[in-house]
């Protein structure tokens, strides 16, 4: 009868001391040495190699004079940090109010502000409306998104106009337009432009 406490107290003491070793088992620790001059990595490609580098900085040429415009305006690109400013034309001979166009301007940024661009859009008069572009990275997105719009007809930044191939310069378009109006209405093209340049 003495022998039967004792066992009961060693087999507790037993089934004590396992439990721990039973839970710490799913919970082992690897330990990995710091000495890995053994071991061969193939993975690295040139890329994970410039990772986390600092480019080297690209300077502008020192002479513009032997190169194009395109070229210099490239260069230029490169180096504008800031905002871009520019305006869409919106196509002629559609009726709108100053509503509606305020509509495309807010609907155009809320698209693009979707897609991480980031862009203002807002309403100039009945045919024009102004963007503020936050970088210029975003450009080539800002294009393809403006030119695929149904309403717009083109992009103006600076000198530059940006339009879907085939279609004719805006001034040619307002010149034809004119002369179809001035002929139906005997209109001079003074009435016509007062019509068309209403400010919102």
């Amino acid at each position: 009868m003495t022998f039967k406490p004792i066992t009961t107290l060693l087999l507790f003491l037993l089934f004590a001391s396992a439990i721990p070793h039973f839970a710490l088992a799913g919970k082992r620790k690897v330990h990995i040495t710091d000495d890995l001059d053994d071991v061969f990595d193939d993975e690295e490609d040139d890329a994970w190699k410039e990772w986390g580098k600092k480019p080297a900085p690209s300077f502008a040429p020192s002479d513009f004079t032997k190169l194009d415009p395109s070229q210099i305006q490239e260069e230029m690109k490169k180096r504008h940090v800031g905002p871009l400013i520019g305006f869409v034309k919106l196509r002629f001979g559609a009726r709108r109010t100053p509503d509606t166009v305020a509509e495309f301007a807010m609907k155009w940024t809320h698209v693009l502000r979707t897609g991480a661009v980031g862009v203002r859009f807002m309403a100039v008069d009945l045919s024009t409306i102004m963007f503020n572009l936050e970088s210029i990275k975003d450009l080539e997105e800002l294009k393809e998104f403006v030119l695929d719009q149904p309403e717009a007809y083109e992009i103006k930044m600076g000198d530059q106009f940006f339009r879907r191939p085939g279609d004719p310069p805006l001034d040619e378009v307002i010149e034809s337009l004119n002369s179809q109006k001035g002929k139906a209405d005997n209109a001079g093209p003074e009435e016509i432009d007062r019509n068309v340049k209403t400010e919102l």
